[in-house]
């Protein structure tokens, strides 16, 4: 009969070497802070225009309250000016920090109740044509989407996420971050100037209601 000798000291060395590179790569995928190497630049309320409805007042569509910023509105609300064909939005148009090359980031703190679909949150305005933006971050039924897919968080509702986005313009490539997670690394659409904007812009198969919310809003740069 034949007998196997068993050596704990070589069955462990083992374990660790291949055990060890897998659990560096785990870390390695995990939450990371993409704002390192950013400055984050000066912000505040006279920095943001809100395009609304045109034939409403802004306090009917946004409101600032304790840090939080609230755009809803409507399918069937009117565009934001009185010679735009687009569709109904309530957005945070970042002005003064229009940008054409370099690395820039928007973060920002977002939440989407219940109910709201059919509609752009987050974009990075500007494009070559036949393209208006660079990117849009979309809610459909409840998943958070890079325009109409791939799904970046399958269930986002009724909870706050922390979204970074961030544009090398030189590279063209973009880069979405949900809570420090990188979750889609896209190319740019070309296009000479660039801006943020957040809030609710209706797309395709729009909710009657839609709304979200955000706080902590930055807007950063790529150190030189």
């Amino acid at each position: 009969m034949a007998y196997f000798s068993f050596d704990a000291s070589a069955f462990f060395f083992f374990l660790g070497f291949v055990i060890h590179p897998i659990l560096n790569r785990a870390v390695a995928w995990g939450p990371v802070d993409p704002t390192n190497g950013f400055i984050s630049l000066p912000l505040n309320l006279s920095y943001y225009h809100i395009q609304k409805p045109y034939d409403v007042p802004e306090d009917q569509r946004y409101s600032f309250v304790d840090g939080v910023h609230k755009c809803w509105v409507y399918s069937t609300d009117k565009p934001h000016t009185l010679t735009s064909q687009t569709k109904p939005r309530t957005e945070i148009a970042i002005q003064g920090y229009n940008y054409s090359s370099g690395v820039w980031q928007f973060e920002g703190y977002g939440y989407v109740p219940s109910g709201t679909s059919g509609v752009c949150i987050m974009q990075v305005f500007g494009a070559s044509a036949p393209h208006a933006t660079t990117l849009m971050v979309r809610v459909y039924n409840g998943s958070l989407m890079y325009y109409k897919g791939p799904v970046l968080v399958p269930n986002i509702y009724d909870q706050w996420f922390r979204l970074n986005v961030v544009h090398d313009v030189d590279s063209a490539k973009v880069k979405v971050y949900i809570n420090g997670i990188l979750k889609i690394e896209a190319d740019g659409r070309g296009g000479t100037s660039h801006a943020f904007k957040c809030g609710v812009y209706a797309q395709n198969n729009d909710s009657y209601y839609m709304e979200s919310r955000w706080k902590g809003i930055k807007v950063l740069k790529k150190c030189d």
